[in-house]
């Protein structure tokens, strides 16, 4: 199964101001393109083409660096896109979700401090998460395109702290940047299908 570039769910202008129209077509149109292109031939080089992008995630880990690589953000990336929307984020959560986040994290603020802190703490490049594992809730973050389908767990929800996910709006001010994600951005009602189905 060739890996595709999707179209984005939303127009380059959408998620303005919180993120612009150049970093969309910087990050979807150039940065994920490369993750499908090179990924797609190495996948083929190692006799993987056939597999989904979760199962070549999963193989690829800890035994074709360059393969995983690419895979992992271009798994990372399909969601990144359906994680956030116009007038995403907020406290106005699903019900099911909202009581998770009550039962497993201590609440809206406590996960929403935990998760920023997730994310300004990556090191270096990376992504904080949202993931359930063993039935619960929980928050991780992870370097470089790692993401916690490798750790046993099913993301629901993930942002990127790679620069090119924010230098262009928020020049280095990473924590910004996951505040207006937060608050502004995520759509609730894509983590909430992503629970469901990782609850099943």
């Amino acid at each position: 199964m060739a890996f595709e570039l999707p179209n984005l769910p939303y127009d380059y202008d959408a998620l303005a101001p919180y993120m612009s129209r150049e970093t969309l077509e910087y990050h979807h149109d150039k940065h994920h393109l490369a993750y499908v292109t090179n990924g797609n031939k190495l996948a083929e080089e190692a006799g993987l083409s056939g597999l989904s992008i979760e199962e070549v995630v999963k193989k690829s880990y800890g035994t074709n660096q360059p393969l995983f690589n690419n895979a992992g953000q271009h798994y990372n990336h399909i969601h990144f896109w359906k994680w956030m929307k116009k007038g995403g984020g907020g406290t106005s959560l699903p019900g099911k979700l909202d009581a998770a986040i009550k039962s497993d994290l201590g609440g809206y603020d406590k996960f929403r401090a935990d998760f920023i802190a997730a994310g300004t703490g990556q090191f270096g490049s990376g992504w904080a998460w949202l993931s359930v594992k063993n039935g619960k809730l929980e928050i991780s973050k992870t370097p470089n395109g790692e993401n916690p389908l490798v750790h046993g767990a099913s993301p629901i929800l993930g942002v990127d702290v790679w620069e090119h996910s924010y230098y262009i709006d928020y020049r280095n001010a990473r924590p910004k940047y996951l505040e207006a994600f937060v608050d502004n951005l995520i759509n609730w009602d894509y983590v909430l299908e992503m629970y469901e189905a990782a609850a099943k």
